[in-house]
């Protein structure tokens, strides 16, 4: 199978290819590296890939160490850099993980969510459509479900109060893909990702703040006051998924019901799937983890809720248990353990 993943440079899609390519799959890396976090730390993870910084050129497509790999740095708001790329490589699938991500930092900087996550997964749709690729899927995310309150959080609930741009962007994805699904019959599977964690994880996640915050000595802001939590899972057990997802494009839910709709499928070819560990962790468990294995207690600076944040995520994940027999196998220490390992060797 011949695949694009998008964000191959970040921390999934950098899993994701890895994980193809040891499978024997052909996967073409997308990525524009930008300086939203520490740059270095995305061309380590394309140099595990096999692919030499020195030899990165805007917007060419170069080739990897190993044979089954290419990869262009290029902007998926660049629809004529996209289209041209389709209609080189005519992809079996696509993976669309790129995406300007963060909560925090669509307060700051909301244009950038709409050119990366609405213009850029236009492009993609369009580009499927005109190139025969019907098999798409893409990432979504948690935070869709905003204002929702009913937890465990279930495909089946209402997603219209979101309450960060993030948030936004990723229920219109949704909502583009379902759309083309119908009109194209093109195989959409929407994947809404909870507070994925391990090595080569992004720094501006919980657990990499943490650690190096531990390490040097400085307090570690706790917000909410440690009353939250998150159903952390670690990067194998969501690599899993998206690619039982990718070998099982979507299929028209012959039982849906106009007069009774269900958000999560469609009499058109299109799914929605939450992927997490269906175990929530509170925030004050996750930190003492990180404390075991670093052997070192953070000083606490406790602080109130940040705008944007919610209090708690809780996957409902019986979509894809039922349809894949999917079942997170990965431990909460085990998982902070090899996060840490990770971190020491890679920053020394």
């Amino acid at each position: 199978m011949k695949v694009l993943v998008t964000g191959t440079a970040g921390f999934i899609g950098f899993h994701l290819a890895k994980k193809l390519l040891e499978r024997g799959d052909e996967v073409v890396g997308l990525d524009n590296i930008n300086d939203y976090y520490d740059v270095n730390l995305k061309y380590a993870r394309l140099k595990e890939l096999g692919i030499q910084q020195e030899n990165i050129q805007e917007n060419q497509l170069i080739e990897s160490i190993d044979s089954k790999h290419k990869f262009i740095k290029a902007d998926l708001a660049n629809r004529e850099t996209v289209e041209k790329l389709f209609e080189t490589e005519q992809f079996d699938a696509v993976c669309n993980l790129a995406a300007q991500a963060g909560v925090r930092y669509s307060l700051e900087n909301p244009h950038a969510y709409i050119n990366s996550n609405v213009v850029g997964f236009m492009n993609i749709l369009e580009s499927c459509r005109h190139n025969g690729v019907k098999n798409l899927a893409y990432a979504s995310s948690s935070s869709v479900y905003g204002l929702n309150k009913s937890q465990p959080f279930k495909t089946t609930d209402h997603t219209d109060h979101p309450v960060s741009l993030y948030a936004a962007t990723k229920k219109s994805n949704e909502m583009m893909a379902h759309t083309y699904s119908h009109l194209y019959n093109i195989s959409t599977t929407g994947l809404r990702f909870f507070t994925v964690y391990g090595p080569w994880g992004r720094p501006d996640m919980a657990p990499m703040l943490f650690t190096d915050a531990i390490l040097n000595n400085r307090p570690i802001k706790v917000f909410n006051h440690g009353n939250m939590s998150r159903d952390f899972t670690y990067i194998d057990d969501i690599v899993d998924g998206i690619i039982k997802v990718l070998d099982n494009p979507a299929k028209p839910n012959e039982n849906w019901s106009p007069e009774n709709p269900t958000p999560s499928s469609s009499s058109a070819p299109y799914r929605i799937y939450n992927i997490g560990n269906n175990a929530p962790v509170n925030l004050m468990e996750f930190i003492t983890e990180i404390e075991t294995s670093l052997g070192q207690v953070a000083e606490k600076n406790f602080m109130e809720m940040q705008a944007g944040d919610v209090e708690s995520t809780y996957a409902d994940t019986s979509g894809l248990m039922n349809d894949f027999n999917y079942s997170p196998s990965t431990p909460l220490d085990e998982g902070v353990a090899s996060f840490v390992k990770w971190y020491r060797e890679f920053y020394s």
